[in-house]
């Protein structure tokens, strides 16, 4: 079976520090520049999780989400480990360190759109050493919820105009397929 543009030529439109917008044949989309990837961190506590809130530009909103950061994306260590960068990122937004980090492997996020990949990291063990809150100008806001209850949080958060990052989706998958 042929794959319209496959074998196209993919041309560069526009590269920024982090973000190359590219076209190949019809297809436009955009990559992290340089080959960067990113760290979703599954952090999760005596039956709750860890959640983060912060303002993100292209939604003009605060967007709930699982902590999250780049692999490799500070210079000097472009070679940084998956699980380095997400032990980092996990104490740096969330105020946390796991005993013990699980690689739960690479995903898309909307392949669509974007080829960019993220690894899924399940952290645990976890110990509050700090506020959280991000590097600076973050202003990242760190929650601990409830799996049991978490429903209901994203659905107050939502009701409050807050974004829903998909990966909520991983956290509710069982009682979405369940019906309730």
């Amino acid at each position: 079976m042929s794959v319209p543009d496959h074998d196209a030529p993919e041309d560069i439109v526009w590269q920024g520090k982090f973000v190359t917008a590219k076209k190949r044949g019809r297809w436009e989309y955009v990559s992290r520049a340089r080959g960067i990837r990113a760290a979703v961190i599954l952090p999760l506590i005596d039956g709750d999780v860890i959640l983060v809130e912060q303002y993100r530009v292209p939604l003009g909103r605060n967007c709930l989400e699982l902590p999250a950061g780049l692999i490799g994306d500070i210079e000097g260590e472009e070679d940084e480990h998956d699980l380095a960068a997400a032990g980092r990122e996990l104490e740096e937004e969330t105020g946390y360190r796991a005993s013990k980090l699980e690689d739960m492997g690479n995903f898309f996020s909307s392949p669509g759109m974007v080829s960019e990949s993220f690894t899924l990291v399940r952290a645990s063990g976890l110990e509050q050493i700090g506020p959280g809150g991000g590097t600076e100008g973050e202003n990242i806001t760190v929650h601990r919820v409830p799996i049991c209850d978490l429903r209901q949080f994203i659905a107050a958060k939502r009701e409050q105009g807050c974004g829903i990052d998909v990966r909520m989706l991983l956290l509710l998958g069982t009682q979405i397929i369940a019906g309730e």
